[in-house]
C-alpha cells in the first residue's frame, strides 16, 4: 500500500496547517514555514501557488497520494452536483477516514493502520482496504480477536462526544459504529477550499 513517508511536521509547517496531533505541537512551537528562509517574509502568492496549496491541503490530511486523488476528482466530475462537494463526499466515505472520524484512532494514520491489518468488519466481513467506500446503514466493528485494543479504547476515551460526527453513531462501550449517511459539505469543518482544487484540475 503506498503512503507518504516523509516528515509530516514540514509538510504542516510549509501548509500552515496541523495534520496530526503531533504536527500541532510542533507548530505552537513553532508557527513558520521551514526550511533558512521559512521565518522570512513571503512574496505574494500566485493564483496557481495557492490552488496547488489547497490541494496539498486535502492530499496530506486525508492521506491520498496524486494518482488515487487525481482518480477521485474524475469521478466526482462524473456525478451530478457540485464537483467540490462532490469530491468532498466522496473522500469521506472512506473506510480510514470513517474509522478515524469515529474515534477508534488519533489520527487518519492510526486509522489506516487498523484497517490495513485487517482488525475491523463492516458488516460482519473484514475489510482491509483503506479506500473502501463506506455506505450508509454499514456497520463497523473490531473483530472478535482484535476488541478492547489498549490504543483504541484510549483513543475512544480521549474523544469527545462532540468532536464525532452527526453522520456516525458510535458505540463507545462496545467499540461498534453505524455510518449513518453520506455527509453534506457545510457539514465537514477542514481547513481546505475544494473549489480551488477544482479549478486546478479543470485548466
Amino acid at each position: 500500500m503506498a503512503r507518504f513517508r516523509g516528515s509530516i511536521t514540514k509538510v504542516s509547517r510549509r501548509l500552515g496547517i496541523a495534520l496530526t496531533p503531533k504536527a500541532e505541537k510542533y507548530m505552537e512551537r513553532r508557527p513558520f514555514a521551514p526550511g533558512q528562509h521559512g521565518q522570512g517574509r513571503r512574496s505574494k502568492v500566485s493564483e496557481y501557488a495557492l490552488q496547488l496549496r489547497e490541494k496539498q491541503k486535502m492530499k496530506y490530511l486525508y492521506g491520498i497520494l496524486e494518482k488515487q486523488f487525481r482518480n477521485y476528482y474524475k469521478k466526482a466530475v462524473s456525478q451530478r452536483g457540485v464537483t467540490g462537494d462532490n469530491l468532498v463526499r466522496l473522500i469521506e466515505r472512506r473506510f480510514d477516514n470513517v474509522v478515524f472520524r469515529a474515534g477508534f484512532a488519533p489520527s487518519r494514520a492510526g486509522s489506516r493502520q487498523l484497517v490495513s491489518h485487517g482488525h475491523l468488519l463492516v458488516n460482519g466481513k473484514k475489510v482491509n482496504i483503506p479506500s473502501y467506500m463506506v455506505s450508509p446503514g454499514d456497520l463497523i466493528e473490531f473483530r472478535p480477536k482484535s476488541k478492547n485494543m489498549s490504543a483504541v479504547s484510549d483513543a475512544l476515551s480521549k474523544t469527545p462526544d462532540a468532536r464525532i460526527p452527526s453522520w456516525i453513531q458510535v458505540d463507545k462501550a462496545n467499540q461498534k459504529a453505524v455510518f449513518l449517511a453520506v455527509p453534506e459539505r457545510v457539514d465537514v469543518q477542514e481547513p481546505f477550499n475544494e473549489q480551488l482544487v477544482v479549478e486546478l484540475y479543470s485548466k
